[in-house]
């Protein structure tokens, strides 16, 4: 929260985001979790390679392009570890380089699922976004919640994207230099 609080957003929209994200974490340790129906904190994050295309995901459930991300567990240390690990999980590539200030906060509305594998209801995620570098060589390997992954150059996106999607790659392209 305290990386949040003194956070630069990137844009007037991510500010509202970073703004209503810290509302929602005054609700206590409970907004990082499923259980907090009204909405919850998630965090995801934009690889980038070095010749500057990013790494998205065709969402199994959403049939949407987006970044690599998801739901925070209690084992995370923080939100920028809880995108590394996730997109770690979900990409298959070790050595991924954290940049640990975000790069965006968008909120959407999702049907999500809650831990206990009850059926999806309703929610809003906060999602907190940050840059993850891959390293040379890097090989992405689609795992079970993805339907495909793909290294796509900025100007030339896959249909469809999910909502916010290319609103975090400028700063994160800014972030390279």
């Amino acid at each position: 929260m305290r990386r949040l609080n003194a956070w630069a957003a990137t844009s007037d929209e991510a500010e509202r985001g970073r703004q209503r994200t810290l509302e929602l974490l005054d609700d206590g340790p409970v907004a990082m979790t499923r259980a907090h129906r009204r909405g919850h904190v998630t965090a995801s994050a934009l690889v980038v390679d070095d010749e500057g295309r990013v790494l998205l995901c065709l969402h199994g459930r959403l049939g949407k392009w987006m970044q690599l991300g998801g739901h925070c567990e209690a084992s995370d240390s923080s939100l920028a570890a809880a995108a590394l690990r996730e997109a770690t999980e979900e990409s298959g590539i070790t050595g991924l380089l954290l940049d640990p200030e975000p790069i965006d906060v968008d909120i959407h509305e999702v049907r999500c699922g809650p831990a206990d594998g009850l059926p999806a209801e309703p929610s809003v995620h906060f999602d907190v976004r940050f840059l993850l570098r891959a390293p040379a060589g890097a090989q992405e390997q689609i795992s079970d919640e993805s339907a495909d992954l793909g290294w796509f150059a900025p100007d030339t996106l896959p249909a469809p994207l999910a909502s916010g999607t290319v609103r975090q790659i400028a700063p994160a392209l800014a972030r390279l230099s």
